[in-house]
């Protein structure tokens, strides 16, 4: 692997007297995906949101594509090139699906509503929200919204691409279609983080497993050697 595109070193984050994350550190090479595992609660999303700038680290450093983004404000590190999806959508729900990722194309990339209608037209074939674009956000079903913000996160047209649990709920016919999606978001160039608890998506994406238990690294394998790792089964099934 070349210079990492995104680097993390060292970064512990605590709320209080919580400790969420403990001296995480790897690096993501450019065009990898890369997918965090652990139990609920070992800090997966936390470590997201520090990523993204939602969250100072208390300590460590983050870097992409070289530049210390560590102190950066959200909106920052959304410029640079990082895009990100959460567990709960968060469309604007008072507006249509087309305009929602209008929001995302325009503001967040500054480009003029001609291109990002053309473009956008392109993503919302790619997640199956064509025969959708002109309803409201808030009257679609969860399943949709999970690809609305996808969605929005692909109109930026990140770089990095932070994914959180994009399966979660999707039924067994549906896997192999969000397998799919994803293979083709990195054929579009992109890089992914991956936070997934349907092992068939991790096992059929990932170039690597980091796996988080307690807010510690306690693995970084491929899919298949991450899955037999004895701590890895420790923490999700115990001793």
């Amino acid at each position: 692997m070349g210079d990492p595109i995104l680097s993390i070193k060292g970064v512990t984050k605590s709320f209080g007297g919580l400790v969420a994350l403990r001296d995480i550190s790897f690096d993501v090479g450019e065009g990898e995906v890369v997918g965090l595992m652990g139990p609920n609660g070992a800090g997966k999303t936390t470590l997201l949101n520090v990523v993204a700038g939602e969250y100072a680290p208390n300590t460590g450093m983050i870097k992409f594509k070289g530049q210390d983004i560590t102190k950066l404000p959200p909106y920052r590190v959304c410029h640079l090139g990082v895009g990100r999806t959460y567990q709960i959508p968060q469309p604007f729900v008072t507006l249509t699906v087309r305009d929602n990722l209008l929001v995302s194309s325009v503001y967040g990339r500054g480009i003029r509503k001609s291109t990002a209608e053309t473009e956008n037209d392109e993503i919302l074939a790619l997640v199956g929200l064509t025969e959708k674009k002109d309803t409201p956000a808030g009257s679609l079903p969860i399943q949709l919204l999970k690809k609305l913000e996808l969605a929005r996160a692909l109109a930026r047209k990140p770089k990095l691409l932070l994914l959180d649990e994009v399966a979660a709920g999707a039924t067994e016919a549906e896997i192999p279609k969000i397998v799919e999606t994803i293979r083709h978001i990195r054929n579009m160039g992109m890089t992914i983080v991956i936070i997934e608890h349907v092992m068939k998506v991790l096992v059929n994406v990932a170039d690597r497993i980091v796996v988080i238990d307690k807010g510690r690294k306690i693995c970084e394998e491929s899919p298949n050697a991450a899955m037999c790792d004895p701590k890895v089964i420790e923490a999700y099934f115990g001793a």
